[in-house]
């Protein structure tokens, strides 16, 4: 077994142990939302990124964010009460989550972390499965209720 596919194996059974129904989809590189979406058999705005943050020295969040949107920063810091958050770098979030950055997922993270979600993400979504050219495919409603997401309008259209 590959390392990604170790990653993947990860992110799998973490949905299996949450009770989430899930589509697993495997597919080779993408370069843009619209070619992950086509892969995926999904629209992009039901595709979900999973971003991890940082609002202190040791407090860090995972937000799920629509593909086709991205952090209002200014709410967000809002909802958390903070005047400064941050991204960590590449080695950081793969550190906090077991996950190289563009396969983020909070499923089978290495850290559980606090999850805040945007009150876009609705329906069947797809995000990412722990591995490059993987996603899991759930019910929105599933996925954040599982869990335990505090949903919240956090992002801005793209651009």
């Amino acid at each position: 077994m590959t390392e990604d596919e170790d990653r993947s194996a990860r992110a799998i059974t973490a949905a299996e142990a949450l009770g989430l129904a899930h589509r697993v989809t495997r597919h080779g590189p993408v370069r843009s939302l619209a070619e992950a979406a086509a892969a995926r058999g999904v629209e992009p705005c039901a595709i979900v990124k999973t971003m991890v943050v940082r609002v202190s020295e040791g407090d860090h969040r995972f937000v799920l964010v629509p593909g086709d949107r991205e952090i209002a920063w200014p709410k967000l810091r809002a909802l958390l009460g903070v005047n400064r958050i941050s991204m960590p770098d590449a080695e950081t979030a793969r550190e906090l989550t077991g996950y190289v950055r563009g396969t983020i997922t909070p499923l089978g993270s290495a850290t559980p972390l606090p999850v805040i979600a945007d009150a876009s993400v609705a329906g069947q979504v797809s995000l990412g499965g722990g591995a490059h050219g993987v996603a899991l495919t759930v019910d929105a409603a599933e996925l954040l209720a599982a869990l335990d997401a505090t949903v919240a309008d956090v992002t801005e259209p793209a651009g």
